[in-house]
């Protein structure tokens, strides 16, 4: 077999030319560093020209099976995966939301959870949860470092390891079954049908959150695509949920689940329940997030149906505190959740900071809707810091941001101007997102500027409007949010100093 790389992946031979000398000097010791293991997981991240020229049926037709080989190459059969009792949940619009929705009402009512979701923030560790808490570095070096040393050992020719999110899923598998919890709740990376996370063969429900155009290079460019591959998690005789979905969505979605033989329902509206107060309180903002909660209530509800049926009616769960579904404990979980980054609010000693990464139209029109209604004073100053990757229409996004009467608009690349090696991105050349800033800033217009840094601009708002408390949007790509808090509120506390 050739030893050559593909055209496609031009960066892959420096990238493990670097991880041969990590591994030399820190990999297959016991002094390798948390930063040692993101520097060689950065180095799996995948060429963003790969990503754009790929053929769509070359990419679904081997990531599964790809995915399959190196669950097995590293110790793991998709029987083992059986032993998980899984939530899985794909959709477009919310479901990162709805997994941590999900997880936050499961844990209030004592059970032991995992959580696996994407993209992380600030730290690789937030893409993989137990009882709420990221994973120490600790641990992550330990089962990082043990999964790469078997797979790397294991290569039939130099560039025969799996990419980045695919490496982190299968280390995620390790990790919760290691970790004796009681349910996981899985986040779909991209579509269902072949995210490497399908190989969830027996999922107890899975839920589909609101459908609509995002990934249309590789998933479809209609809904009738992106509700057949969202589709494809669905399972035999494992229920499945969704909220109201346009027409041509519910259709496909309809037709699959008959084909997978799954029972699917439209969750009720949050009405339907019983609750001290009504609307319930959300921690996570916005009217948005009502949707994704009546779909996260309904996944709950079944789950725990279906634990205590098949551990019997006295199944006692790891935390000892509640057997049954509870109402108050549902209220208490939907109220104590937290999810950085979607719809939060910063006070800061100078300026109001409201982030969120809304990456969709219809995610852009939630935004504003959400930031017209929850700022502290209408008559401030507004400042705009956006970003936007991919092929995502971003002249569209930037249209709807054009309702809020900005008196400056700063484009910046995702990148925060303080050294992080997690949110390192090497898909892409600092030239590229440099560009697609000036690009942004075009089509915006008067009152726009390009920058190098959040942090840059941040310092700019700051100095220039020292005299006035002003409020900043910080939107568009969740990266680009990530890239924000990494200077506003690094250790993800709610609050920030700047």
């Amino acid at each position: 077999m050739t030893n050559q790389f593909p055209k496609c992946f031009p960066r892959i031979q420096s990238s493990l030319r670097l991880i041969q000398r990590v591994m030399q000097t820190n990999g297959s010791s016991s002094n390798s560093t948390y930063q040692d293991a993101v520097r060689a997981l950065n180095s799996l991240q995948t060429n963003a020209s790969y990503i754009r020229t790929a053929p769509k049926h070359n990419a679904i037709n081997t990531t599964l099976q790809d995915t399959h080989k190196y669950l097995a190459r590293s110790g793991l059969s998709v029987e083992d995966l059986d032993s998980l009792s899984i939530i899985h949940i794909s959709g477009t619009k919310g479901k990162g939301s709805t997994c941590a929705l999900v997880e936050s009402i499961l844990r209030s009512h004592g059970y032991r959870t995992a959580l696996y979701t994407s993209p992380h923030l600030i730290s690789v560790r937030e893409r993989i949860r137990i009882n709420g808490i990221p994973i120490s570095e600790e641990d992550f070096s330990k089962h990082f470092w043990r999964l790469y040393n078997s797979l790397y050992l294991r290569r039939e020719r130099p560039e025969d390891m799996p990419l980045y999110f695919k490496f982190l899923t299968i280390l995620m598998f390790h990790i919760f079954l290691k970790s004796t919890v009681d349910v996981a709740i899985i986040e779909v990376g991209i579509g269902g049908e072949y995210d490497c996370t399908n190989v969830i063969r027996s999922p107890v429900c899975t839920g589909v959150t609101l459908l609509g155009l995002d990934h249309t290079s590789m998933l479809g460019d209609d809904l009738s695509c992106i509700a057949w591959q969202k589709s494809g998690i669905f399972k035999e005789k494992a229920p499945a949920f969704t909220v109201k979905q346009p027409l041509e969505a519910m259709e496909v979605l309809t037709r699959r689940a008959v084909e997978r033989k799954c029972h699917l329902s439209v969750v009720p509206d949050l009405s339907a329940y019983q609750w001290t107060r009504f609307p319930p309180d959300i921690g996570i903002l916005g009217d948005v997030q009502l949707e994704n909660a009546s779909l996260a209530v309904k996944l709950v509800e079944t789950w725990i149906k279906s634990a205590r049926t098949q551990k019997n009616e006295n199944f006692i769960p790891q935390n000892g505190l509640c057997q049954g579904f509870d109402m108050k404990r549902v209220e208490l979980g939907l109220k104590t959740c937290r999810w950085p980054g979607r719809t939060q609010v910063l006070m800061g000693k100078s300026s109001d900071y409201y982030l969120d990464g809304a990456h969709t139209t219809d995610s852009m029109r939630a935004c504003i809707q959400w930031f017209k209604k929850t700022q502290e004073n209408k008559n401030s100053k507004k400042i705009l810091i956006f970003n936007s990757t991919g092929n995502r229409d971003s002249s569209q996004h930037l249209e709807i941001l054009r309702k809020i009467p900005f008196a400056r608009a700063f484009f910046v690349p995702n990148v925060s101007g303080k050294k992080c090696a997690d949110q390192e991105n090497l898909t892409i050349t600092s030239e590229e997102q440099i560009r697609n800033c000036q690009f942004h800033c075009d089509i915006w217009g008067k009152g726009g500027v390009t920058g190098k840094t959040v942090l840059e601009a941040l310092e700019i708002i700051r100095e220039e409007f020292r005299e006035e408390r002003v409020q900043v949007l910080i939107t568009g790509s969740l990266h680009l949010v990530g890239a924000a808090l990494n200077v506003l509120n690094p250790e993800l506390t709610w609050k920030t100093d700047f």
